[in-house]
């Protein structure tokens, strides 16, 4: 990895599945006798995929990286238009977890199993996303881009600032939401007992 763009994606990445992982095991154990604590963390955990991967970094993996990919490696192109077409389809995705939590909470326990099963299916939707991304794109923007196109990119991929990679400073704007998930979700993700 010896550019700066795919190490902030690895990064990000990792921080994605640590998250992924904690909203996994918090719905695993489900709110038991602290509900209020359970669907608070639950939605800060949402809005925090909504707000930063699906708004920053997959705008950025769209716009910037699968571009020149495309046009140096066309015969990914299946994969690419996959991709995107995921990271079209990823943010609805994480609004209607939202909204199903929400029935939970409001509606009571006839409500979870939806929850479930959409959390589940987002979940490996995710981590099949972020394989291909790994295992197939990055390797091969290694070989077929350009030193122009990596000056490019890592300047770009540079701007992002997820702070819970553990590399960056939190945006005050973000303290409170970044708070409430550390001291309250479970390991990997937080401190908290979940």
């Amino acid at each position: 990895m010896s550019h700066e763009s795919i190490r902030i994606i690895h990064d990000e990445h990792a921080a994605l599945a640590a998250m992924l992982q904690s909203l996994r095991m918090m719905v695993q154990r489900g709110p038991a006798s602290e509900p209020e604590n359970f669907f608070d963390v639950l939605r800060a955990m949402l809005f925090y995929i909504d707000e930063f991967p699906e708004r920053l970094h997959h705008t950025k993996e769209t716009e910037l990286l699968f571009p020149p990919v495309r046009a140096r490696a066309p015969h990914l192109k299946d994969t690419l238009d996959k991709l995107d077409k995921d990271h079209a389809r990823g943010e609805e995705a994480v609004r209607e977890l939202q909204h199903l939590l929400l029935a939970w909470e409001l509606l009571g326990e006839s409500r979870r199993a939806a929850f479930d099963a959409a959390a589940k299916r987002y979940l490996e939707f995710y981590l099949e996303h972020m394989r291909l991304e790994e295992t197939v794109i990055m390797p091969e923007a290694e070989k077929v881009l350009t030193a122009e196109d990596w000056k490019a990119l890592d300047a770009a991929f540079a701007t992002n600032c997820d702070p819970l990679t553990g590399k960056y400073p939190r945006d005050p704007v973000y303290d409170r939401l970044f708070t409430r998930i550390v001291m309250r979700a479970p390991s990997p993700i937080g401190l908290g007992e979940g």
